[in-house]
C-alpha cells in the first residue's frame, strides 16, 4: 500500500514537514509496512521554500542583506532539486516576524533585502525563480527590492526618496537606467494566496495595513502613495496596476512584479505543486493524507488541503484531512471534497495540548486514523 503526505504547516507549531513526519509516525505506528511518500506543501505564503527544498531535496544558500527596518539580518534563498530554480520568500528578508510588534511601519518599512536576495541569486547565475508572497511588513509596492536591483524613484527636483512606503506620495518620476539587465532574462513564477488589487478598499494598504502596523489614518496615507505610484508606474509601461488581480500582494510587491518583471502570477498552491511533481506521484498512490493548522471557509480559498484535494478528486483518489482544529460550520462544506475530516483538537485534547504538544498529538491522530480508515 502507498500513502502520500502532504499538509502544510500548522502555524505556530509545526512546519510542513514536521507535520509530515508526525503523520508518517502515526501511519508506522499502526503498519510499518506502509510505503510512504512525504510531500510536504505550501500555498504561497510561509513555508512555501521550505515545502520546495523539502519534496525536492534542494539545497538553501543564506546571505546577509537588510530586513525590513535597515538591520542586517542572515536571510536564505533556496534552490530546487532541479539546481536551475531559485526559490524566493518575501518573509525570509522583508518579513512580518522579522519586527517587534510595537516596531512594525509600513510607513518605514522596506523590501530592499528581498531585492538583495534577488541580486544575490542572479550574481550565482540562476534565471529562473519562484517567488513567495506571504508573510510581508512592508507596504512600499516592492520598491525596496527594486531599488536594490538599480532602479530609482525620485522625487520632483531629482533627489532618490527614502525608504518606505511612506514616502511614495513623493514619488514624481522613476528612473530605469540602471535597473539589472539580467531580469529581462529570467522568468519568475509569483505565488500567492491573495488577489487583492493595489488600491481601494479591498487593496493591499487598507487589508493588510493594520496587521502591519498601520492605523485608520496611516491606511490612508498608504493607499494614496500606492494610488501615486500606480499613476506613475502607468505612465511609464501602460501597465494599470490600481485593479489589477493580485498587485496588493506583499504590501503591493505583486504590481511592482507584474510591471517590471517577466513574470507570471498563479495560486500558490498551484505553483507549489506542479514544482513537485505532485500530480505524477498519485497515479499508483492508494490514499492521501493532508492537513494543516486550522480548516476554515478560507481553505476554499485556494489553501493547501483545497488544492490537493482537487487534484486527488480528478484522479479518484481519497484524501483524508487531519487538521489541528477543523472549524464545526465549515465541516458540512469540507465533506463533498474530502473522504474523511479529522480535528487533532477535541476528544480528550484540548487546543492548548494540541499545541503544546503538537507532534504527539498529530502521530496518535494520524494513528487512529489511519487504524479505523484501513479496518473497516
Amino acid at each position: 500500500m502507498k500513502i502520500i503526505i502532504a499538509p502544510d504547516s500548522f502555524k505556530g507549531s509545526l512546519t510542513a514537514m514536521q507535520a509530515a513526519n508526525a503523520m508518517k509516525e502515526g501511519i508506522h505506528l499502526y503498519d510499518a509496512s506502509i510505503n510512504i511518500k512525504v510531500l510536504p506543501a505550501a500555498d504561497g505564503g510561509e513555508g512555501t521554500m521550505d515545502s520546495l527544498i523539502g519534496a525536492t531535496s534542494g539545497t538553501i544558500t543564506t546571505h546577509c542583506v537588510f530586513g525590513p527596518l535597515g538591520k542586517m539580518i542572515h536571510a536564505d534563498y533556496g534552490v530546487l532539486g532541479d539546481e536551475e530554480t531559485c526559490v524566493i520568500e518575501f518573509a525570509e528578508a522583508s518579513g512580518l516576524m522579522l519586527v517587534g510588534e510595537h516596531e512594525r511601519n509600513p510607513l518605514l518599512a522596506s523590501s530592499y533585502g528581498t531585492g538583495q536576495l534577488i541580486v544575490h541569486a542572479l550574481d550565482a547565475g540562476y534565471r529562473r525563480f519562484i517567488i513567495g508572497l506571504g508573510g510581508s511588513s512592508t507596504n512600499d509596492a516592492g520598491t525596496g527590492m527594486l531599488k536594490a536591483l538599480g532602479m530609482k524613484f525620485l522625487d520632483r527636483t531629482g533627489n532618490e526618496l527614502p525608504q518606505g512606503g511612506g514616502a511614495l506620495g513623493g514619488l514624481h518620476s522613476i528612473d530605469l537606467n540602471f535597473f539589472d539587465r539580467r531580469i529581462a532574462e529570467c522568468n519568475f513564477i509569483i505565488a500567492s494566496d491573495v488577489d487583492n488589487p493595489l488600491v481601494g478598499h479591498n487593496g493591499a494598504s487598507y487589508v493588510f495595513g493594520p496587521q502591519k502596523g498601520a492605523n485608520s489614518e496611516t491606511v490612508k496615507i498608504l493607499d494614496d502613495n500606492l494610488r501615486n505610484f500606480s499613476t506613475i508606474t502607468e505612465k511609464m509601461t501602460g501597465i494599470s496596476l490600481r485593479d489589477k488581480s493580485g498587485a496588493g500582494a506583499a504590501g503591493g510587491a505583486g504590481g511592482a512584479f507584474q510591471a517590471f518583471f517577466p513574470s507570471e502570477m498563479k495560486r500558490g498552491i498551484d505553483v507549489v505543486l506542479e514544482a513537485i511533481s505532485f500530480e505524477s506521484h498519485i497515479e499508483d498512490t492508494d490514499l492521501i493524507l493532508t492537513g494543516e493548522g486550522k480548516t476554515d471557509a478560507q481553505t476554499f480559498s485556494g489553501k493547501t488541503p483545497f488544492g490537493i484535494a482537487e487534484i486527488a478528486n480528478t484522479h479518484d483518489k481519497p484524501v483524508i484531512l487531519v487538521s489541528g482544529l477543523v472549524d464545526e460550520e465549515s465541516r458540512e462544506l469540507l465533506k463533498p471534497i474530502f473522504t474523511e475530516v479529522h480535528s487533532v483538537v477535541g476528544e480528550g485534547v484540548t487546543g492548548e495540548e494540541s499545541m503544546n504538544e503538537s507532534f504527539l498529538h498529530l502521530k496518535m491522530k494520524t494513528y487512529h486514523v489511519i487504524k479505523n480508515y484501513l479496518t473497516r
